[in-house]
């Protein structure tokens, strides 16, 4: 039986395993006569918080054909045409989102990356090995982590440790929210906002906490509103998805919308010659619509309840309204762009009611001629909302938008971020050097005194008027430079996952997948799909000829290269000296794993030629061999090692399917592959396997490859062995199949480390754990290639059993 007959009909694959911060800020002052509360007063969050664990949506297939793709006229933002009108394009079908179970957390990511603040960490989003299959990342939101205590209950959770409750402070705080007393009811909500931070801090009283902090929306003093919504909005990044859905299920919308109106009429009616009072109520009107957005956004992209309410009320001119004052108040823009992104996203309902008016606004916030980092960012979040409107632009303006979006992205990537964060880093020393230094000179003119009884009024009547700054409160006074790096990191981040998502086509739908269960029947279904997919199981779409023309004319694939490189050793020594900094390295690295994950993208869809051909593969090669082995302990870093055996898998099987030499060495290859397959990351695992089959597989076709072969045979065979995932070791399988399917120097490697015999045994155990464990544990497209290298490896026995009985006669 010749090799050929089982790899036909058992369908071979490749896969690709692929906010916000909280209050911590100014004091309350207690209510006259009144005790200052215990948890005083820390004001609510003030930057976007991300929802703790969002499960990602399942990783679509990267497209495995190549587009020529026409030659089309790059357009300039400048003639950007938003124009409403029925979609006129090959639309991607679209399919309801999966649900797979996540894999363990890597650190803390997320389809888009979380807002501003400095304590904000961010890492990649649960990805699911779906095996057999190409898949790219789709990026979601990040698992919130404040400055640590969330993150630190989690830690505690995980080990076993019980913090210490205590029902009294969130007792006390629920009732005082119910005082006559505006201040205190203030105060209590800033404690709640501090609290929640603290998992089970309210030990089962989120309920109620949310039933007596949702009509103080709609409080009469407008600082209790503010307060409330901090406080919701910690309690919904905190709590995470059962939060938010507990907040839908208590009918937080209805105040919360409520209020959005009420914010949107009252700037309205501040519209007026600049008077100071009205210019200090319309500050505190933003800053209320800034928090109350926030929690809409958190709630949003949790509950689907809250998306369909944001349609049927209407809620979409309200926060365009408030995205319209990007001239004036960019913290808020960026707040409602973040919005955007999340309602926008498969939500074909809204997409009805933009209209031109709303499509205007988009456009004139993509264009602002803003040049500040955080006007940078503001665009680049929008240029994703615009790619989320893509079924309602009119063929004929695709091609110009594309090109808008990319020119933009494009911009964003070409800063180098590195330089960026020297230099506000020195910016901000100097600055600080100069204040010190002025502030010594008065001192000594003013000999020591004290400042003046009427100046120190003053000072305290500003600080009474200044209640707080969205994301600036939470960093500190001098954190201008700060704001900025952290900017221009957040949207190259942003933009690298915009992005994938570009390259990221549809799977099946759930329903599709749920006729593929593991049963009797299973070879029936599997040839079925391997007849109707033309060849493929579940053939992906290919890039549309805008897309591959665009990503080509702006350059992308070499500016996406330049990001793979480790982030500035100098800017990374600057901001580990200062604590308020740090935090910017993890940013760093994150733009790295993005730009790797998105080069892996690019990898399984552009053509050589647009990827600069053989000699462009080969030193991308020896890049990414330069990643992985320049540090001792890379196998420590999960993310990255994760990302990085990503992409170079996809290289080598890019390289592979064009007969381009590899430059990887026997030593580097069972170096990696040993480091990956003692990670707890099953997409590491299910990466390195992968390349051992498609570097085993080149090998078989050469002489002089017998020893490499045996080494690699023996070490797939040990992870099919004993690797815990079924996953894992069905990748292994692939692998084995792969690398001993043809070639004299294979057909020798397999007898001697007798191949047959072990696949023999394993068969019967790897049936059994199917039965036993792939309903519980393994989602229907797992259990359907599971199915497939079932098949395969039966095949596969009966075509060994022929080389072996020819070799040993």
């Amino acid at each position: 039986m010749e090799i050929r007959d089982w790899e036909r009909f058992g369908t071979r694959y490749t896969s690709l395993a692929g906010g916000g911060g909280v209050s911590t800020a100014m004091q309350i002052p207690p209510p006259p006569g009144g005790e200052e509360p215990q948890d005083s007063a820390p004001r609510p969050g003030l930057a976007p918080p991300t929802p703790c664990s969002a499960p990602a949506r399942s990783p679509r297939p990267a497209p495995s054909c190549h587009v020529h793709a026409r030659r089309l006229r790059g357009a300039s933002p400048g003639g950007l045409r938003l124009s409403a009108g029925p979609a006129a394009r090959r639309p991607e079908p679209r399919h309801p989102r999966r649900r797979l179970p996540p894999r363990p957390q890597l650190g803390s990511i997320s389809r888009r990356p979380a807002p501003p603040p400095p304590s904000l960490s961010l890492v990649f989003p649960p990805a699911h090995v779906a095996m057999g299959k190409s898949r790219t990342k789709r990026f979601r939101r990040a698992r919130f982590s404040p400055a640590g205590d969330c993150q630190a209950q989690t830690a505690a959770a995980e080990s076993g440790a019980e913090p210490e409750e205590d029902d009294g402070p969130a007792a006390e705080l629920l009732e005082k929210l119910l005082h006559p007393s505006a201040e205190a009811r203030e105060c209590a909500c800033a404690g709640l906002a501090r609290l929640v931070q603290q998992r089970r801090a309210l030990r089962g009283r989120a309920g109620d906490a949310v039933r007596r902090l949702g009509p103080l929306l709609l409080d009469p003093s407008l600082a209790v509103r503010e307060t409330a919504a901090g406080a919701l909005r910690n309690l919904s990044a905190c709590g995470g998805f059962e939060a938010c859905d507990d907040m839908v299920a208590k009918d937080i919308m209805t105040p919360l919308v409520a209020l959005l109106k009420e914010c949107s009429a009252g700037l309205d009616s501040n519209e007026m010659p600049p008077q100071e009072k009205k210019e200090q109520n319309r500050n505190s009107i933003e800053n209320i619509a800034n928090e109350a957005v926030n929690v809409l956004w958190n709630i949003c992209e949790c509950s689907s309840r809250a998306v369909s309410i944001f349609n049927k009320e209407g809620c979409l001119e309200i926060v365009l309204k408030y995205l319209s004052r990007f001239p004036t108040n960019v913290g808020l823009a960026i707040s409602v762009a973040y919005c955007l992104q999340t309602v926008t996203e498969d939500n074909v309902e809204l997409l009805k009611s933009f209209n031109a008016p709303a499509l205007h606004v988009l456009e004139s916030a993509m264009l602002s001629p803003g040049s500040s980092m955080e006007y940078i960012l503001l665009k680049t979040l929008v240029a994703g909302t615009v790619w989320n409107l893509k079924d309602i632009i009119p063929s004929k303006s695709q091609a110009e938008i594309i090109n808008a979006i990319l020119k933009i992205l494009s911009e964003v990537l070409e800063m180098d971020a590195g330089e960026m964060v020297i230099q506000m880093k020195e910016a901000e020393t100097q600055r600080l050097k100069t204040a010190a230094e002025t502030e010594e000179i008065l001192a000594n003119a003013n000999g020591g005194d004290l400042i003046e009884d009427e100046e120190m009024e003053e000072m305290s009547q500003k600080r009474k008027v200044r209640r707080k700054t969205f994301i600036s409160d939470l960093l500190p006074p001098t954190d201008k430079e700060l704001r900025e790096a952290i900017a221009v990191l957040t949207a190259q981040q942003t933009a690298l996952e915009i992005i994938v998502n570009m390259c990221y086509s549809e799977g099946p739908s759930d329903d599709e997948w749920e006729e593929l269960s593991s049963s009797d029947e299973s070879d029936a279904c599997m040839e079925r799909c391997f007849s109707e997919g033309g060849g493929q199981l579940f053939s992906p779409l290919c890039l549309s000829h805008e897309i591959h023309s665009a990503l080509t004319n702006c350059l992308i694939p070499k500016k996406i290269f330049e990001k793979t490189a480790f982030p500035n050793s100098i800017a990374v020594d600057l901001c580990s000296k200062n604590p308020t900094w740090k935090p910017l390295i993890r940013k760093m690295n994150t733009i790295q794993c993005r730009a790797l994950v998105c080069l892996q993208s690019l990898l399984s869809l552009l053509d050589v030629e647009h990827l600069g051909g053989a000699p462009a593969l080969q030193a991308l090669a020896q890049h990414l061999s330069q990643l992985l082995f320049s540090q001792p302990d890379f196998a420590k870093h999960v993310d990255f090692l994760e990302a990085a055996s990503s992409a170079l898998r996809a290289l080598l099987q890019t390289m592979a399917s064009r007969n381009i030499s590899q430059c990887m060495t026997p030593a580097q290859l069972v170096t990696l592959c040993r480091a990956g397959v003692r990670s707890s990351n099953v997409s590491v695992r299910v990466n390195v396997v992968s390349i051992l089959g498609i570097t085993g597989s080149v090998l078989a076709k050469e002489d002089g490859t017998l020893e490499t072969l045996k080494t690699i045979g023996c070490f797939l065979l040990e992870v099919v062995t004993q690797d815990p995932s079924l996953v894992v070791v069905g990748e292994a399988l692939d692998a084995l199949f792969d690398v001993f399917a043809d070639g004299k120097e294979a057909e020798r490697a397999s007898v001697q480390i007798k191949l047959l015999s072990a696949l023999k045994e394993f068969q019967p155990v790897f049936k059994m754990k199917i039965r036993k464990e792939g309903k519980s544990k393994y989602s229907p497209d797992q259990l359907c290639v599971l199915d497939n290298v079932k098949m395969n490896l039966r095949r596969f026995v009966a075509y060994q059993e022929t080389v072996e009985k020819r070799l040993t006669t």
